[in-house]
């Protein structure tokens, strides 16, 4: 939790840097990443969230996600990540931004400009056992069942932007 990170403006510019934990305290607005990754069957490769996190931890998610650090360009962050969490990496494209917040029941608050990317590879990952918890690659169909069913089991940022994330990449396969 020694990383600074990128404070932003409603627009997404970088305007200075906090600590990243000092952020999610304060609940200031700063720049984060989510990493969608399918694979050539069309399943989504999910992680769940190392027990042990700040938030959310046990929760199921994107493939990765995270924050940039200060003076790191967004792209590079999620390459970087992608590694770091998942022993993995492959071409990824960005597809949109959004913000959201989230205040979670231990206090913190995700206020986040989160920068969209999807790649696709059937690389199996070699999770880092300190950041993810699990994985598995799922059918879309049956994800969208399972947000219905149990919606609790998923992080907030993961069901806020799932939909949008489905809908580009159906549009290009």
């Amino acid at each position: 939790m020694e990383d600074n990170i990128i404070i932003v403006d409603t627009a997404g510019n970088a305007i200075g840097e906090i600590n990243k934990m000092d952020a999610h305290i304060s609940g200031t607005l700063h720049r984060a990443f989510s990493v969608f990754v399918f694979n050539s069957k069309g399943q989504l490769l999910l992680q769940q969230r190392a027990l042990d996190k700040y938030h959310s931890g046990g929760l199921w998610t994107n493939t990765c996600c995270s924050h940039p650090r200060a003076g790191e360009f967004t792209p590079d962050a999620a390459h970087r990540r992608l590694q770091e969490e998942m022993g993995m990496d492959c071409e990824l494209t960005e597809l949109f931004q959004f913000s959201y917040r989230h205040e979670f029941a231990n206090g913190l608050i995700e206020n986040e400009y989160d920068h969209v990317f999807m790649g696709i590879s059937d690389e199996l990952p070699l999770p880092n056992p300190a950041e993810v918890a699990g994985f598995r690659y799922i059918d879309t169909d049956l994800l969208i069942f399972e947000l219905l069913e149990q919606p609790e089991q998923y992080t907030a940022w993961f069901k806020i932007c799932l939909e949008q994330v489905l809908e580009i990449y159906r549009q290009i396969i």
